[in-house]
């Protein structure tokens, strides 16, 4: 269970630099992973980016010694990271529900955010339904955009990504198109770690034998070992719930671990709001 003794060194680094910059590549660094695999990762398992971890924390913090100091509410925000007395008070307010001054007044309830400790499910309640597979290398032809992962605009925009493929008919195209041994739309993560890049590049396509059309990309998924998991419900929940549970029980209870290479979602084009719809996550291992 390195992985899990790593994420937890992470948490621990965090808390103990909340009153410094830190970024996510250096707390990647500390948890010997990747800046994409680390936040994918921390997202899954506590449901909060690693962003948010950090705010909530330090707006604790602040509102346990606005009300235990009489330290100035401005070195309070300077203290945590705030420019301006006005940017602490909106994030302030934000989480509390009220202001710096109004905590310090006893006015109101304050929200407590406290540190984690990550504990992994070993039990299995929940049974997984998996496969382990060799490919050999296949093609996708699709659309692609870079997201970077500073200030986790990765988590933002690839959502709006798909949103966008759906109102604009790219998605029954790739449908159309798909004539390869995987069935249905993909979503492919690729991480991109190169030297100081902090981006990951996303890919919404399908596995084709065709040509190329001129308005779409291809990419070559190498051959992998994979372990293929299957996701039944309906989305946008079960994807993310089939994730936690992969992260949360089955890799500590295997001796796979992320082969670092591009993973997939495979969406069949069935009705992704039917109660039975099912897809597969495919990750690449070693």
């Amino acid at each position: 269970m390195g992985w899990v003794e790593s994420l937890q060194r992470a948490i621990d680094f965090m808390e103990a630099n909340l009153l410094e910059e830190i970024s996510i590549e250096e707390v990647a660094k500390v948890a010997n992973s990747s800046q994409f695999h680390f936040q994918r990762t921390f997202s899954i398992l506590t449901d909060i980016s690693v962003g948010d971890y950090l705010r909530q924390r330090r707006l604790s913090l602040a509102a346990q010694e606005l009300v235990n100091t009489d330290v100035k509410i401005i070195d309070i925000a300077l203290k945590y990271g705030y420019d301006t007395p006005e940017a602490f008070s909106k994030a302030f307010r934000k989480q509390h529900d009220v202001t710096p001054s109004e905590a310090r007044k006893y006015k109101g309830k304050l929200k407590s955010y406290n540190r984690l400790v990550i504990q992994v499910n070993l039990k299995g309640a929940e049974p997984m339904r998996y496969k382990i597979v060799e490919k050999d290398a296949f093609q996708v032809i699709g659309v692609k955009r870079e997201f970077s992962l500073v200030n986790e605009e990765n988590l933002r925009g690839i959502p709006k990504m798909w949103d966008q493929v759906h109102a604009d008919g790219t998605n029954d195209l790739l449908i159309s198109l798909n004539d390869g041994e995987l069935k249905g739309v993909l979503g492919v993560c690729v991480d991109k770690r190169e030297g100081q890049l902090e981006e990951i590049e996303y890919w919404i396509g399908t596995n084709s034998l065709s040509d190329v059309p001129n308005h779409f990309e291809t990419i070559v998924i190498p051959p992998s070992k994979w372990g293929v998991f299957e996701v039944h419900g309906p989305m946008p929940h079960s994807m993310p719930n089939t994730w936690k549970q992969i992260f949360s029980e089955w890799f500590p209870s295997h001796q796979y671990e992320h082969a670092g290479t591009p993973e997939l979602e495979v969406y069949p084009a069935d009705n992704p709001n039917d109660p039975n719809y099912y897809s597969e996550i495919w990750i690449p291992l070693k």
